[in-house]
C-alpha cells in the first residue's frame, strides 16, 4: 500500500524518524494509529461514564472505596 502525505505530514513523519525511535514511516504511522485508537477508547469510556451519571448509575466514593478495600482485604483506614 502506498499513501501520499501532505508536505506538513511528511515533515512530521521525518521529524519522528529523526528521533531514532522509529525505523520506518510505517512504524511512525502504526504508532500514530495506535495512539489514535487509545484516544478513541478513552473518549468512549468517558462518554459511557457520563451516560452512567446521567442515568443515575453512580455510587459514592466512600461506598466504592469500602467495596474495593473489602474485596482486596485492605484495612478500612490505610
Amino acid at each position: 500500500m502506498s499513501i501520499s502525505l501532505t508536505p506538513d505530514l511528511s515533515r512530521l513523519v521525518q521529524e519522528k524518524l529523526a528521533t531514532g525511535i522509529y525505523r520506518s514511516q510505517e512504524e511512525v504511522l502504526q504508532a500514530a494509529l495506535a495512539a489514535l485508537d487509545a484516544q478513541e477508547q478513552t473518549l468512549a469510556a468517558i462518554a459511557e461514564g457520563y451516560a452512567d451519571v446521567e442515568a443515575g448509575r453512580i455510587r459514592s466514593l466512600e461506598d466504592a472505596d469500602a467495596d474495593f478495600r473489602s474485596r482486596h482485604g485492605l484495612p478500612e483506614d490505610a
